[in-house]
C-alpha cells in the first residue's frame, strides 16, 4: 500500500486536529502540553480506550478543558519516582470511557505509557499538527526560518526530559513532498494503515538492569529460565554479562567467584513485559535455585557506565 499523503492524513485525523486547534488556540495551553496531552490520548486509545477522540469531539468545551487536565495528570504521574496513592482518580476520564481508569493504573503500566507517549508524539503528533503550531509558535515562518538549517519547528520544552525531543517539520517543508516515505519511521495509523503496535519501542525502551549478590554466581540460562518461566517462553530477547567469564553467546558460567558477574542487561519482546515484571515498583526481587536476582528498569545513561 502506498505510503500516506498529508491531505489523507488531515482528513483521517480531522477530529484530532479540531481537538488540538482548541488546545493552543482557544484555550491557549502551551504547545509542548497540549502535543503530551495528545499523544497520550493517543497512547490511552491504543491501549484499550477506544473511540476516546470521538467522546471528546462531541464534549462541550468547558469538558474538552477537564479532560485535558486529567490528561496531564496522566504523563505527569508516570514521571514521579512513586506510584501515586489509590485515591487519585481521573474521574471524568472513567465516566466518559466508560471504563475505570485511575492514576495508579496508569502508573502500573508507566514504561509502557513512556515508550506509547513517545511514539504517538514522533510518528504523529509531528505530522499531523504541524500547521496549526505555526500559528502560535514565534519564528516558524519566513523570514526568520532558514531552509535546510531550521526546516524543524523549535517546540519550547523539548526535549523533554521523559518523553525526549520531537521532530516536527515546517508545513512548507512537508508540502513540497506531500508524502511520507515508505521507508520512513512514520507509524500509520491502526485500522487504515497497518502497523505493529511495538514497530517504534527501541531496545532500550524493552531493557531491564539484573543485579546479583556476589558469592552466588547466576548463569545466562538461570536469567533465562526463571524469566520464561514467569512472563512466558519468548519473553527472553537476550541476557548480556559482562565480565572475563563470558564463554559463549548462550551461556555464561564462572570459573570463580572473584570472576562472577554481579549485573547483566535483560533485552524482553516488549516494554509491556517490562511493566509486567514491575508492577508498578521500582525493584522487584526474585530467587532461583536459592541465589537471588533483583530487577529494574534499564537507564542508558547510567547503566552503561557500570
Amino acid at each position: 500500500m502506498s505510503p500516506p499523503t498529508l491531505d489523507q492524513l488531515h482528513t483521517y485525523h480531522a477530529d484530532e486536529r479540531v481537538i488540538f486547534s482548541k488546545l493552543v488556540l482557544q484555550f491557549s495551553r502551551s504547545p509542548s502540553e497540549s502535543l503530551l496531552v495528545m499523544a497520550t490520548w493517543f497512547w490511552l486509545e491504543n491501549f484499550g480506550f477506544e473511540e476516546i477522540f470521538s467522546t471528546i469531539f462531541a464534549l462541550p468545551d468547558q469538558l474538552i478543558a477537564s479532560f485535558a487536565n486529567e490528561a496531564v495528570s496522566c504523563f505527569r504521574c508516570i514521571e514521579f519516582a512513586h506510584p501515586p496513592n489509590g485515591f487519585d482518580q481521573i474521574p471524568l476520564t472513567s465516566r466518559y470511557l466508560q471504563k475505570h481508569i485511575s492514576l495508579p493504573m496508569i502508573y502500573k503500566h508507566r514504561y509502557t505509557a513512556i515508550a506509547g507517549i513517545k511514539t504517538f508524539l514522533t510518528t504523529i503528533c509531528s505530522r499531523i499538527f504541524s500547521d496549526i503550531l505555526t500559528q502560535v509558535l514565534p519564528y516558524s515562518s519566513p523570514p526568520f526560518s532558514v531552509p535546510g538549517l531550521n526546516d524543524s519547528l523549535i517546540i519550547p520544552g523539548f526535549p523533554h526530559p521523559t518523553f525526549g525531543n520531537i521532530n516536527v517539520m515546517r508545513p512548507d517543508v512537508v508540502d513540497g513532498a506531500n508524502t511520507f516515505n515508505s521507508n520512513s519511521s512514520f507509524l500509520f495509523p491502526k485500522g487504515l494503515w497497518e502497523w505493529n503496535d511495538h514497530c517504534m519501542e527501541s531496545e532500550n525502551d524493552r531493557t531491564m538492569f539484573i543485579t546479583f549478590s556476589r558469592g552466588f554466581p547466576v548463569s545466562q540460562a538461570e536469567v533465562k529460565e526463571l524469566f520464561t518461566n514467569r512472563f512466558g517462553e519468548k519473553c527472553v530477547v537476550g541476557v548480556y554479562m559482562r565480565g572475563d567469564c563470558v564463554s559463549s553467546p548462550n551461556i555464561i558460567a564462572c570459573n570463580n567467584v572473584q570472576q562472577q558477574p554481579l549485573f547483566a542487561k535483560l533485552v524482553l519482546d516488549s516494554v509491556v513485559t517490562v511493566d509486567r515484571i514491575l508492577e508498578g515498583e521500582k525493584i522487584q526481587k526474585f530467587r532461583i535455585n536459592g541465589k537471588h536476582i533483583r530487577a529494574r528498569k534499564y537507564n542508558e545513561k547510567k547503566d552503561r557506565r557500570t
